[in-house]
């Protein structure tokens, strides 16, 4: 019978396995000590958990984000859902996607394209890729001869909120920013919607997605090249989602690792 205070046994990952790491942040060849992981494994288990949290209750610094915009032309405004506070936007997702009845868009003026900035499951996904990429999308959705001149932050939004952000601002098409639900791996993940001819029940098929913008996994300046792409073929074939494929060309580069 071993002792009460033996140290178990610590069992490295396989090699193959261990050399697989390098490619994923996936939690593959982490080894085990007796019948559990080796501490260093559950540590950062711990910790990513504990990221992951604090994402989903994080929310916008919307000054800086703001401001940035604003120094790209962008005339910016503020509008909340009907979700009173965090705990009934996570209870509640249907709230998250109407605005509140309070929410005025009167002092922004009409645009082609509206881009609103949603806080999502991951407002620190926003806080970490939105200028990164606007940076680089806005110049070239104009360079392409798309009007954008609005942006709209929307706080505990869902998807559906632009729906009727791009109804009221009269817009062609609105390109949708948003945390995205955080992982174990990522809880710093940004993702696109873009729809065209917005309005209250507008189904998702009708939405294009491109997802995990960040970093680590789909470069912001990468991401722009996709989404300016869509939105220019969006406005030209005046459809969105199922109707309307990504370029495949387009894809593969923009992962690192």
């Amino acid at each position: 019978m071993s002792e009460k205070n033996e140290v178990p046994t610590l069992i490295p990952p396989l090699e193959g396995l261990a050399r697989l790491r390098q490619f994923t942040a996936a939690r593959i060849g982490l080894g085990r000590a007796g019948i559990g992981l080796p501490t260093a494994a559950h540590l950062r288990f711990a910790a990513d958990h504990a990221r992951a949290k604090d994402a989903v209750y994080s929310s916008l610094d919307t000054k800086p984000l703001a401001g940035g915009l604003k120094r790209l032309g962008l005339k910016v405004g503020f509008v909340r859902s009907a979700a009173r506070d965090r705990d009934e936007y996570l209870r509640r997702p249907d709230l998250g996607r109407r605005l509140d009845e309070e929410a005025s868009l009167a002092n922004l003026p009409p645009s082609d394209v509206v881009l609103v900035v949603a806080d999502g499951l991951s407002a620190a996904a926003v806080d970490a890729n939105l200028l990164p990429l606007a940076d680089v999308l806005v110049p070239q959705l104009r360079a392409r001869g798309i009007e954008i001149e609005t942006a709209v932050f929307v706080e505990q939004g869902r998807v559906a909120a632009g729906d009727p952000i791009g109804q009221a601002l009269k817009a062609r098409l609105v390109i949708l920013l948003i945390g995205e639900r955080p992982g174990l791996s990522s809880a710093d993940s940004m993702g696109c919607y873009m729809t065209f001819a917005p309005k209250p029940g507008t189904p998702d098929s009708r939405r294009n997605c491109i997802s995990n913008i960040r970093l680590g996994g789909l470069l912001p300046r990468l991401a722009a090249d996709q989404i300016a792409w869509l939105a220019a073929e969006a406005l030209r074939r005046e459809v969105s989602g199922t109707s309307l494929k990504a370029d495949p060309t387009r894809a593969i580069e923009g992962k690192s690792g």
